[in-house]
């Protein structure tokens, strides 16, 4: 059970271990990626937040992936989509491009036409009945998606809201609005020990402090949490039980084993050589 209230000043114990501002490239900030904080939280292996003003740089080009999958979230502003699965348009905001790219699939984009363009991109390891799968692609509008109280729900559930997506594995990964002085308290459902936050508006205490633009991961426990904004708060959060395989990492793809990653990245150049032979890689 979790709950929501603007007036408890309960304070849980349950520590933040690491914190990171990751690494900006433009207007891209990797906050984890599988050889480093995304081998400790997997299934979660890459997170990316976006936030950009101003002038829109070109986007990003067709690129490939397997093994994963790919959760694309916009808060603000709106961003273009196309894939090898033959999609493509418009992610509003509020809006999610799911991409399961199983044994291989291309994606890419634009960062849209608003001033502002704000969001945050997922990678989930897929399991090995998965990881060499048949892609998917599956795009969301916001009346799609479900809300409970100041969350919404990208993957699994939360109180009486269910993600219309299926989780490749037991994943709970939520976008929560607070407003200053709001607390949320979260009970992870059992099994879900690995856990972690990233703030892309406003300040946080987990007791700890976390600011805008950080990721916070909390020691592996199923205690809850409770998240007390200390300004108008917008952040995303994580839990899960924990992939128990190791990962095998390529440029793009993430896979249990060397066989599998060899496998799905023969896929990728097969989808690669027609994209050139169609004109569609730059």
């Amino acid at each position: 059970m979790s709950q929501f209230s603007s007036n408890d000043q309960t304070v849980l114990r349950r520590r933040v271990v690491t914190r990171t501002r990751g690494h900006k490239q433009g207007p891209v900030t990797r906050l984890m990626s599988p050889s480093d904080l995304g081998n400790a939280l997997r299934p979660f292996v890459f997170l990316d937040l976006i936030d950009l003003t101003g002038t829109t740089p070109q986007g990003v080009h067709l690129h490939p992936h397997s093994g994963i999958a790919t959760l694309t979230w916009i808060l603000e502003g709106n961003v273009g989509f196309e894939d090898t699965l033959g999609r493509s348009g418009t992610i509003p905001q509020g809006g999610v491009e799911w991409m399961q790219a199983g044994g291989g699939a291309w994606h890419g984009g634009d960062f849209g036409d608003a001033d502002r363009v704000r969001g945050f991109q997922l990678w989930v390891a897929l399991p090995p009945g998965m990881e060499l799968g048949e892609p998917e692609s599956i795009y969301l509008e916001p009346g799609d998606i479900e809300r409970d109280g100041p969350v919404t729900v990208l993957l699994g559930c939360y109180g009486k809201a269910r993600s219309p997506l299926t989780a490749p594995t037991p994943i709970n990964y939520l976008s929560v609005k607070l407003k200053a002085g709001e607390c949320w308290r979260y009970e992870p459902p059992e099994g879900h020990a690995v856990a972690w936050a990233a703030v892309s508006i406003g300040k946080l205490r987990v007791p700890s402090e976390v600011r805008a633009g950080e990721l916070a991961v909390f020691e592996e426990s199923e205690d809850a949490i409770e998240f007390h904004a200390d300004a108008d708060a917008e952040f995303v959060f994580g839990s899960a039980v924990k992939h128990p395989h190791d990962l095998v990492l390529g440029y793009y793809s993430v896979h249990t084993n060397a066989a599998a990653l060899q496998e799905g990245e023969a896929r990728i150049r097969e989808i690669g050589m027609r994209l050139r032979e169609q004109g569609r890689l730059r």
